[in-house]
Parts: C-alpha cells; structure tokens; sequence
C-alpha cells in the first residue's frame, strides 16, 4: 500500500505530482518554482524541525546552486532535475560518509541507466559526477551533519540536465541532446527517488561490498592510463581504486598516490 504523502506547508509550493513507489524517500515533498538552493531549503526544514527522513525538496530554478570544489551550478529554468533528499544514516560513522557519495552517485548512475539503456559510455567520474562519454551529464553534493562519532543527517544535492538544449561550456551534455527525446521531469524524478532509496537501503543492510564493486564497474577512466594535474603539474597515472575514506588512489609511475577531493583533477 502506498503511504500517505506528507507534503510541507509552504505558500511557495508548485502543484505538482510526483508519486515516487517509495517506502519513505519523497513521501514529504516539496516542489517550489524557484530558491537559492534546494540544499538550503532542506536544512531550513531541519533546523525547523519539519523534515521527515525521505523529505525531498524539488525547484525549476536555483539562484545560488552549490556544486562541488565550490563552483556555482548553473541550469536553464524548468527544463533539468534540481533537488535535495533529507536522510537520516546514523548508522554511518563520520569517517564512513564516502559509503553513503558511493550509493548516492550509484542510484543516479541506476536511474540513467534506466533511461540510456546499459551503455559503457555512461559513467561516474570521482567522486559522484554523471558523465557520458566525456561529457558531464549531472553533480551531486552531500553535506552531512555530525552528532560525535555519528551523522545525524545529510542532504543530498542532485543537479541532473535532462531537458536542456544549450550549454555554455562544451563539456556539459544533457539527456535530450543524447536522445532527441522531451523528458517529463515528474515522471524522471519519481524513478529516481525510487533508484535512490533502493541504492541507501543496500548501504543500510551492510552491502558495502556490494555497493563498492559496482562503484569500482562505474567509475570513469577506472584502470585507464589517463593524464592528471597534481600540484599543478600533468602527470600520466591510472586510477586503481577508491578508499574507503574516499580518497583516489592513483598509480603514477611506480608510485601509488592516494588523493583528496582538492588534489588531482583529471585532464
């Protein structure tokens, strides 16, 4: 039986409907014309108290998108995916939050794979971006709150381009330029909902291998010898794995180099 949707109260709220076949995970839901940031508007909801773990905020339009390494991510209004999904991992150590980016990018990864079909071109370059072929499909940004040892909550940020024809960076793509197809962004955002959900339910069950494994099949460049910029520097090095801190760990040379999100960028 499906539960009953727990919408927020809120005078900025767009009718419209998204039915996601979740046990929690979009149960709350919020779909706003526009905000700074659907990020934000979920940590508003905490501090007050109003979000249920699953709540899901959704927006046709960001003014202050946040990306990672600190850019600003930028989207065309009501034609791409902009959200953020409240959970509650407090099954997860702090120094565990890169289980969590792993089955986080794997449900988007799941959720395109879906739409594209199987396909080698489709990836997830580290740490959690949607790449196809060399193009960047969609980012992810997860901000966690810690309570000691544990994480209380975190906010998933996913920014995906679906309906988008034109980019101002070459390097950016979106599902209907691969496809020629129009896109309803309800229909995409309950399926990806429910690609989430099963994807945090593995990590919740203790399927870290699982969820490794299938990361490691994904991941972009993996096992490729590829240049790199290190320090400023371009090297030629091959990606050979993901630590469990999330760390890359890279052989360069006969050396194997383990790196931070601000310390190799691929060229």
């Amino acid at each position: 039986m499906q539960p009953k949707v727990n919408e927020v109260k809120d005078k900025r709220k767009k009718a419209v409907v998204v039915t996601p076949q979740t046990l929690f995970t979009g149960q709350q839901l919020l779909w706003l014309p526009s905000c700074a940031s659907t990020n934000s508007e979920a940590q508003a909801l905490i501090v007050q108290n109003r979000a249920s773990e699953g709540c899901t905020i959704i927006t046709d339009f960001q003014t202050a998108g946040r990306g990672q390494r600190g850019n600003q991510w930028e989207a065309a209004p009501a034609e791409n995916l902009m959200l953020s999904v409240v959970w509650q991992p407090t099954f997860l150590a702090a120094a565990q939050q890169f289980r969590l980016s792993q089955a986080v990018a794997l449900g988007v990864h799941d959720w395109a794979t879906a739409l594209l079909g199987p396909d080698p071109k489709l990836k997830l370059k580290w740490p959690n971006d949607l790449y196809y072929a060399d193009q960047k499909l969609g980012g992810i940004l997860i901000e966690n709150t810690l309570t000691g040892p544990k994480i209380q909550y975190s906010i998933i940020g996913i920014g995906l381009n679906v309906n988008q024809q034109a980019f101002a960076v070459a390097t950016a793509t979106s599902f209907r330029q691969l496809t020629g197809r129009v896109y309803s962004r309800e229909t995409l955002a309950a399926r990806l909902l429910e690609c989430l959900e099963r994807r945090y339910l593995q990590l919740r069950a203790g399927q870290e291998g699982t969820l490794r494994r299938d990361y490691l099949q994904a991941l972009y460049r993996y096992q490729e010898t590829h240049s790199f910029e290190v320090a400023g520097r371009r090297v030629s090095g091959q990606i050979v794995g993901v630590e469990d801190d999330g760390r890359l760990a890279v052989a360069i040379g006969n050396e194997l180099r383990r790196f931070g999100l601000q310390e190799i960028r691929h060229v």
